[in-house]
């Protein structure tokens, strides 16, 4: 959508994906090209040829995107790199392999024409579907073929986005993650697309990248030119072409409100999580690897309050050793010593798979074969993941915690477990930890209802409000016909958070939360008013949620909170918390009004 402003100025709006303004020239990308494939029928002599050029472009383009993954593990972290599990997956796919291949054989044509014509069904079959996770799942299919067909021509991309000349806004139809991962932040001030949603791929990317970003512009990239001077606002999707000079002061006011609260941020880096009011509570670092203990300290988090340890399983041939364990778990033990690192084991299945493990395709993963189902029952993967815990241990601040728990049987049998490898280790004369305190997540109704019996036999509770909000609500929060019905404020999980943390508090245990409401700064307070004594969310969130700790009151957290366990609205809690929550650092949110 397109407004004409004041002496030629022109506004141009999307959707807001990554925050930031900057301005400056544009530089329109071409359209993928849309010119069909040719079809030239060939011999039966030549089919094999073809067949075998088919495997080489697929073991090239496995090549590229392993390379790709590689520079953003080690750029942005294994969570954003495990974007591109999904783009190997669909170069395993056996059944799209044998379609092509059945498709050269039959048809008797080049393997570029017939992976074009299989790619294009299945790529329009998902993307006619209504569900947003499917959709997504499309435009992996459609950068993974695109990959796959230069290879298949010997072409390569127009525009070398790792080797621009001068700093440049980038304008495309759309821009894949594969694109988007080998950007060059020195040269590429932001990007708008055509196309694209706040949970795509490439949105993630920006954020991690922290390049200002627009997506759903329309058809931007046809009404624009390269060389045209453009203002792109990240906050509110806004991409303005030839702004004026009070457009430039209005915009040059707002990115010094936003210089000003990081500066506020950075003050408060070494300062505790405490209340206007004097009550302290810890604030935690979600992480996927050792490598991000850089960014643990660089927020000001008070150690690791999750480390997501299937990111040490997934995109390679082979599970990971018992020593490959205890060198990743030992790295951040002793990079952020004395603080704490929580360590959450193997949470596989639901969204998560590792290719080279046979697991049954379910009808509902996220109800069957996950976590520590998965474990208990696959106890030779558990048995070298809680060695190599307790060894790393040693070190003294290593904590341990179960994903799932769903009852107090699932958790004796994981302790009983632990106390094996324990004696294990100890006859093998190898050090381990004496004494390591171990929690239990709490994800699943049954476990809230299970917390006091739960309590007598751990140190401490975290609760997981994805799965938490996911099960009660009975609501799969990628499907978009239903997403309005997933609601953290829903009264039902007001009132299972606030029952975690009483049953906690009732044996001297602490209650955690490491979900995503943990990172959202409108429900801190409700979350707080709540019971609950430890927040832990991504490193760039943590300081955002210290700044707002830090400016609250306790005492209205619990009016709050007791206002929300009485209620019966979803809506009415989250008005009060984020009212509250705007009241006490409004400097937070002053960016997301739209100008």
């Amino acid at each position: 959508m397109a407004d004409v402003a004041h002496d030629g100025e022109k506004v141009l709006r999307g959707i807001p994906v990554s925050a930031g303004v900057c301005r400056g020239k544009i530089l329109v990308l071409d359209r993928p090209d849309d010119t069909s494939i040719p079809r030239r029928e060939l011999s039966e002599a030549e089919l094999p040829g073809q067949l075998r050029r088919f495997e080489q472009a697929l073991t090239e383009t496995r090549h590229q995107i392993l390379e790709v993954q590689g520079k953003v593990s080690q750029g942005m972290g294994a969570q954003d790199a495990s974007i591109f599990d999904a783009h190997l997956l669909v170069l395993e796919d056996p059944t799209l392999i044998d379609e092509v291949t059945k498709f050269i054989h039959r048809e008797k044509v080049t393997a570029e024409y017939a992976f074009h014509q299989v790619a294009e069904k299945y790529s329009a079959t998902l993307a006619a579907i209504a569900d947003e996770y499917l959709r997504e799942r499309a435009a992996d299919m459609r950068d993974v073929s695109e990959r796959i067909l230069q290879n298949l021509l010997g072409r390569r991309e127009g525009i070398d986005l790792r080797h621009l000349q001068e700093p440049c806004i980038i304008i495309s139809h759309d821009l894949t993650p594969s694109r988007t991962a080998v950007l060059d932040k020195k040269m590429v001030l932001g990007f708008a697309t055509d196309v694209g949603s706040k949970t795509s791929h490439t949105a993630i990317m920006a954020r991690s990248l922290r390049i200002p970003a627009i997506v759903g512009l329309g058809d931007a990239s046809r009404q624009l030119h390269t060389g045209q001077y453009a203002l792109l606002d990240g906050y509110n999707g806004q991409l303005v072409l030839n702004p004026t000079d009070q457009t430039l002061f209005e915009y040059g006011q707002l990115v010094r409100k936003q210089v000003s609260l990081e500066e506020k941020l950075r003050d408060a880096y070494d300062q505790p999580a405490v209340t206007l009011d004097g009550v302290r509570f810890t604030l935690s670092a979600n992480i996927e690897q050792a490598a991000d203990a850089e960014a643990v300290l660089a927020s000001g988090a008070e150690g690791v309050g999750l480390f997501r340890t299937e990111y040490l399983f997934i995109n390679r041939d082979s599970l990971p050793t018992e020593e490959e364990q205890y060198q990743a778990y030992r790295q951040i033990a002793t990079a952020l010593k004395p603080s704490a690192v929580i360590i959450r084991t193997l949470d596989l299945g639901g969204d998560k798979f590792l290719s080279h493990l046979q697991i049954p395709q379910e009808m509902n993963p996220f109800l069957g074969w996950r976590a520590i189902r998965y474990c208990l029952q696959e106890k030779e993967i558990f048995r070298h993941q809680l060695r190599a815990i307790l060894r790393a241990a040693v070190e003294g601040n290593i904590k341990l915690m179960y994903p799932m728990i769903s009852g107090l049987d699932e958790l004796n049998q994981a302790n009983a477990l632990v106390e094996t490898c324990r004696a294990e280790l100890r006859a093998e004369g190898i050090p381990c930890a004496a004494q390591l305190e171990i929690g239990a997540m709490i994800e699943i109704p049954s476990a809230v209802l299970a917390a006091d019996a739960l309590a007598k036999r751990v140190k401490f509770f975290s609760i997981g409000t994805n799965d938490l909000i996911q099960y009660t609500l009975a609501v799969d929060r990628l499907n978009e016909k239903i997403a309005h019905l997933y609601e953290p404020t829903h009264p039902a999980i007001v009132r299972l958070i606030k029952m975690t943390a009483d049953a906690g508090r009732a044996r001297g245990i602490w209650t955690g939360v490491c979900g995503e409401m943990a990172g959202e700064p409108v429900l801190t307070p409700l979350l707080l008013g709540l019971g609950v004594d430890e927040l832990s969310a991504a490193p760039s969130l943590v300081p955002r949620i210290k700044h707002l700790i830090r400016r609250l009151k306790f005492s209205d957290c619990k009016e709050l909170a007791a206002f929300a366990l009485k209620s019966e609205s979803a809506a009415e809690i989250l008005a009060r918390s984020e009212q509250l929550a705007r009241r006490s650092a409004p400097g937070l949110f002053e960016n997301e009004t739209k100008k």
